[in-house]
């Protein structure tokens, strides 16, 4: 048997992020026990509607979300437990809510730092209520081979080491999460394991007190001892000396209690649990406990480490008695094993998964990404800067402080050409229409084509085609005439000789000052001046010049777009916060706008 916890027990949970995590450990203990997952629903207001996956096995469990308990309970009528995650700030409401619902019996509340007055009023609701509220800061409640609630027990290996998949002899109720995961082990290991392990939490005011607890033990035949490990402060563990000395148990009790060394320590001083503060060596002090314990009869070792030994002697003893049969051990090979995940599985040699994708620029297994092999920390610490990044994630090479200028210089130049190009003025739509800012920026982006700042890649190609091909500036106009068409990155419709492209002007000298080798640069200009010659706003255009200087400086020909899609985002994104800053209002176009070609009004037919 067992208590609180066992096979009826179903769960919903109240809280986000911790409760799945808590969800996924108690999967794990129902795969190890060849149960079904008794949590049943989560109740998290900001996912209600959605729903939580939970690993079970080698599959996945999808578990609903609902706003409410009482929405919860509605659609899951067995759920009769609640265990809480929610924040310290409002677990009190969420912890309400579940005890004043009438389907649930057990509310076990994970918190910590809840206020003392909100816990002896939810201490106050259970007993009025005639429910259990176990907690604040509690770790759970678990049953061998029944039921866990919570994260009690810890990691799967451990939950096989306990022999969690099957019920045992002694009971174990403590206010530490870590001692209890060390009694189970210890009567495990020592004794034939555990019924039911409870922690109450560690807070100054439990809501269940040791002495409800070991009646609900008395009154579980299965349970012939229960351990006890207490705490200085408060006086907890003397109530439960007193109900053990009371009258003669059923139950063997023993108890350990720690904090001796509170007696070298100023009065008052707080260390550990919040409980863990009163007393010196008087009411609420560890010796006090001790003796207390001692007096009614409990069997109260020396050391923490005479713990293991005196169950163990317990143990033998109820064998001899005959009122313990010895459980024989489950053979490992029959124990489940938890899957091991594709990762694992590869760590160890077991499995060869061929890779989905293939990625030669980056790196994000360590503590930092490396970009080509490069730690982005050290890039930074020895001055190289976004150029280089570039460099590294484009083209796979460290570019010189040189070529990074040229860069620098490109993306500051082409960052922005006012609002009224086709790029901007979409993304400036999208902002009055009140669109978010990545979908607004995408807006923009999706107007880069041959006609707007799109000409770089094919410009970079055509002018590395003529230069590759050592063509005269006639052979090259010819063939393109006759197999492609206009040449990318000559002409603009605004800008010509009478009217230059400053950018192309700063570009063309800066990159001219450096002394460094530029055929399709050269090759671009000497187009320029037949075209040019043609009609004058047949110019090379700032798409043509990018190009022609980065396939220069070595960029391969696929990446060049690339660089004007990458500093126009910044134009893009300042129109968009320009808007927002504004708050401007939607865009209509005006009817003087518009020349309506369409069909003049008319009647529409009968439908035949």
């Amino acid at each position: 048997m067992s208590i609180l916890a066992n096979k009826d027990t179903r769960v919903v949970i109240q809280g986000g992020a911790a409760g799945v995590n808590a969800a996924r450990r108690m999967a794990e203990f129902c795969y190890l026990n060849k149960k079904s997952l008794y949590v049943e629903a989560f109740v998290y207001p900001p996912d209600a509607g959605k729903t939580n996956e939970v690993p079970y096995g080698s599959g996945l469990l999808t578990i609903p979300v609902y706003k409410t308990v009482a929405e919860a309970t509605k659609n899951h009528p067995s759920i009769n437990t609640s265990l809480v995650y929610i924040g310290a700030d409002r677990a009190c409401a969420g912890t309400l809510e579940a005890l004043n619902d009438p389907h649930i019996k057990l509310v076990s509340m994970i918190t910590e730092g809840v206020p003392e007055k909100d816990a002896k009023l939810l201490a106050r609701q259970a007993t009025k209520l005639g429910k259990v509220f176990n907690g604040p800061s509690s770790i759970g409640i678990i049953s061998a081979g029944s039921c866990r609630l919570g994260v009690i027990g810890g990691a799967f290996d451990n939950l096989v080491a306990c022999k969690l998949y099957r019920e045992g002899s002694f009971g174990v109720i403590t206010k530490s999460g870590g001692l209890s995961n060390e009694i189970i082990w210890i009567c495990s290991q020592f004794a034939d394991g555990i019924t039911t392990a409870i922690g109450i939490g560690g807070d100054a005011y439990p809501g269940t007190d040791y002495v409800s607890y070991l009646e609900m033990f008395e009154n579980d035949p299965k349970t012939k001892a229960v351990v006890i490990v207490g705490e200085m402060g408060g006086d907890l563990e003397e109530r439960a000396a007193e109900w053990y000395g009371a009258k003669k148990r059923r139950i063997k009790l023993l108890a350990v209690v720690s904090g001796f060394c509170q007696e070298s320590l100023p009065k008052g001083m707080k260390f550990g649990h919040a409980g863990a503060k009163e007393g010196m060596k008087g009411e609420g002090s560890a010796r006090s406990k001790s003796d207390a314990l001692k007096k009614a009869g409990a069997i109260v070792p020396p050391t923490f480490g005479a713990l293991g030994p005196a169950i163990k002697e317990t143990y033998e003893e109820f064998v001899k008695s005959g009122q313990i049969v010895p459980i024989p051990d489950v053979p490992a090979s029959e124990v489940p094993k938890l899957p091991k995940t594709v990762e694992q599985a590869m760590r160890d040699n077991e499995v060869t998964v061929v890779p989905l994708i293939r990625t030669t620029i980056s790196d994000d297994r360590g503590d930092e990404p490396c970009y080509d092999g490069y730690p982005a920390s050290e890039l930074i610490n020895k001055g190289y800067e976004i150029p280089h990044i570039i460099g590294l994630l484009w083209d796979k090479r460290l570019i010189s402080k040189q070529e990074a200028e040229i860069v620098k210089r490109i993306l500051m130049l082409s960052a922005d050409h006012g609002p009224c190009v086709s790029g901007a003025y979409a993304t400036i739509l999208a902002a009055c229409a009140g669109i978010g800012l990545s979908q607004a920026v995408a807006a923009g982006m999706i107007m880069i084509g041959p006609r707007f700042g799109g000409a770089v890649t094919d410009a970079g190609r055509w002018f590395k085609y003529a230069v590759d091909n050592k063509m005269t500036v006639d052979e090259f106009l010819a063939y393109m005439k006759k197999n492609v068409g206009p040449v990318p990155g000559i002409g603009h419709r605004v800008k010509s000789l009478r009217n230059p492209d400053k950018r192309v002007k700063e570009l063309v000298g800066y990159v001219k000052s450096l002394n460094i080798k530029t055929p399709c640069l050269d090759f671009a200009l000497q187009v320029e001046q037949v075209t040019a010659a043609k009609k004058d706003n047949l110019i090379l255009n700032v798409d043509g010049t990018m190009a022609a200087v980065l396939v220069d400086i070595g960029f391969p020909v696929d990446s060049l777009n690339g660089f004007f899609i990458l500093a126009r985002t910044i134009g893009l994104i300042g129109h968009w916060v320009d808007q927002k800053r504004q708050d401007s209002r939607l865009i209509r176009l005006f009817d003087y706008l518009v020349n309506y070609a369409a069909p003049k009004r008319r009647e529409v037919p009968p439908l035949k």
